[in-house]
């Protein structure tokens, strides 16, 4: 009888494991896909038109274009034929199945935040995707960066192990806050200044950097040039909708909007605000007086073609048309995404909450460069803004 029983109690358990075991692989699954969206990884593996993670997007650098690979099971191009181990080696250490380097294009020095069994989970949300048959090059870099080997070198000076979280100083939230803004959400890629050699300056982490043509303004506590005089509440808002404190999302920004923080959870996005929000300002930099005679011309040009969007006091519209006093895009030390943006127009995120993104017309044909450079002069110095002037010279691409 107590045998029987016995039996009887170990197929109970058994048929109860088989039970879960579709559900926990469901949970996996799902676990994958959200850390995929924490990770904004189909921003570069998703081509312009083309099929979810299929690769063969061009990633621009200052040393030539990385070519994002195909990330769909597919066995003779995608990931197939991968196994878990080899997977996570790329994902987490930029390592290829064959053990070369990966280009840091890869935010691998990111990544390697992630645990050995969230890689898994990435995995098998990847391992779900339709496969799709899409051959991809590499890279298109001159040689010698095409010699992969010195990426040894390269890893050696920039891919160093990130401060171990969570930080017993700082709370939960803080430490979830870390965990993305410092890992999957590889908010330094962009919005840290870089080396010749193309790694991140350590000592100016997340005070601003540039990213193919675009200033990625700074995300610490400066009130002009960062976050300082931003809530979280807003910071968290802009993740989700692109618009808050007056700003727009726009080039690659509206991209990591609408792919990455409208998708996150609101308990993520606020606790990357609140991480942001923790993070000092540095010691403030002197900005000389721009030449009274450039004030002058890029205010008359200001009132003509910009003031009637942007207001005579640069405050805009809300969700309409940015604000330009106060803006850490316009005090950019580097002006490349206002003259960008005046030269070539721009079109704000696109999401759930703002289905149809504001957009500015392009001005290259109707202003040369020496008004260009006034206006970006003008606005980067008024309505208490403070920034270096900007010369004609700067304007041509």
């Amino acid at each position: 009888m107590n045998a029987a029983r016995m039996k009887g109690a170990w197929l109970a358990a058994f048929f109860l494991l088989c039970a879960a075991c579709p559900a926990q692989a469901e949970d996996r699954v799902r676990q994958g896909a959200y850390l995929v969206v924490l990770g904004d990884c189909a921003a570069c593996h998703t081509p312009p038109g083309g099929a979810a993670f299929s690769g063969g997007k061009r990633i621009p650098t200052p040393f030539g274009a990385v070519i994002a690979p195909n990330l769909t099971p597919d066995r003779e191009t995608g990931l197939g034929g991968w196994s878990d181990d080899e997977f996570a080696r790329a994902l987490r250490l930029g390592r290829r199945r064959d053990g070369s380097f990966l280009y840091p294009a890869h935010p691998y020095p990111y990544f390697v935040r992630f645990t050995l069994a969230e890689a898994s989970a990435i995995r098998a949300y990847l391992a779900t995707l339709p496969p799709v048959h899409q051959p991809v090059r590499g890279a298109d870099l001159p040689f010698p960066l095409d010699l992969r080997f010195l990426l040894l070198f390269w890893d050696a000076l920039y891919a160093t192990p990130a401060p171990p979280l969570p930080d017993p100083d700082h709370d939960a939230l803080w430490n979830r806050g870390a965990f993305i803004v410092t890992g999957p959400g590889h908010c330094g890629a962009c919005h840290t200044a870089k080396t010749l050699l193309g790694g991140d300056v350590a000592a100016r982490a997340l005070q601003g950097g540039v990213v193919a043509g675009w200033v990625a303004p700074a995300l610490d506590g400066d009130r002009r040039t960062g976050l300082g005089d931003w809530s979280e509440a807003e910071i968290a808002r802009f993740l989700a909708t692109g618009s808050a404190h007056g700003q727009l999302a726009s080039g690659p920004m509206a991209e990591v909007v609408e792919m990455s923080g409208a998708r996150m959870s609101e308990a993520d996005r606020t606790a990357i605000a609140h991480y942001l929000k923790s993070l000092p300002a540095p010691p403030p930099a002197p900005s000389p007086q721009p030449p009274a005679a450039a004030m002058a011309a890029g205010e008359g040009l200001y009132r003509l073609r910009c003031a009637p969007c942007h207001g005579a006091n640069g405050k805009g519209t809300p969700g309409l048309f940015p604000r330009l006093a106060g803006s850490a895009i316009v005090q950019a030390a580097k002006p490349e995404t206002i003259l960008r943006v005046i030269r070539a127009g721009a079109r704000a995120a696109a999401t759930e909450a703002t289905p149809t993104g504001a957009a500015m017309p392009a001005f290259a044909a109707r202003l040369d460069d020496a008004e260009i450079a006034a206006i970006a002069t003008y606005i980067r110095n008024s309505w208490g803004n403070a920034a270096p002037a900007v010369s004609a010279r700067d304007v041509t691409p």
